[in-house]
């Protein structure tokens, strides 16, 4: 898609939702972030919940209110805020999404609000599927616009070498089709958000 002539590039968040010893997470986020660095209407970046290290939810007032009390709440407030669409790299745990993605998405309401979100899962047979599923109620919820097209990965453990993810054709074709998308719709809802605020 052409970007708008004076368009400022948007900024792409990738989280990282497992913070588990022995995960394949990062380095699945890592091959991703390096592919929508390729895409010239994208700022990419890369949040690693693990290394964002957020408590349990520990703000006394609900996050609508954007009273945060604690900096590291401010601080991923700023994150968030700053973003103009979100990539979710995500596991399946036990037919759901990972504790900490849920812990992120519940310290804010307000800087997530119409902004989209895609998702890279992984996993065995399921390839996370039902994760990506689950977590779509959710930041559907939180007034984003979850897009159709994902990036799954079926037993992830036998592209992974050297702790580095080996993507087949299979996997890039998905992300530059899920990347084409994201640029569509946030390069809309980008305006929508100007107009309304």
């Amino acid at each position: 898609m052409t970007p708008e002539p004076s368009a400022a590039p948007m900024t792409l968040t990738t989280v990282v939702a497992s913070t588990r010893p022995g995960r394949v997470g990062r380095s699945v986020a890592d091959w991703f972030t390096a592919r929508a660095a390729q895409c010239e209407q994208f700022e990419s970046h890369v949040v690693d919940l693990r290394e964002l290290a957020l408590p349990f939810f520990d703000e006394p007032h609900p996050p609508a209110l954007q009273q945060y009390t604690h900096s590291h709440t401010r601080a991923w407030s700023r994150i968030v805020d700053a973003s103009d669409a979100f990539v979710f790299v995500t596991p399946e745990y036990n037919g759901g999404f990972p504790a900490p993605l849920k812990n992120a998405w519940d310290y804010l309401v307000v800087e997530w609000q119409h902004k989209p979100a895609a998702f890279v899962s992984y996993g065995g047979v399921s390839a996370g599927t039902r994760a990506v599923q689950m977590s779509k109620q959710v930041v559907a919820n939180l007034r984003m616009l979850p897009i159709g097209p994902t990036v799954s990965i079926p037993f992830v453990s036998e592209r992974v070498e050297g702790g580095a993810f080996l993507a087949g054709k299979i996997h890039e074709a998905a992300a530059e089709h899920m990347l084409d998308e994201l640029v569509r719709t946030a390069t809309v809802m980008r305006r929508l958000r100007r107009e309304t605020y």
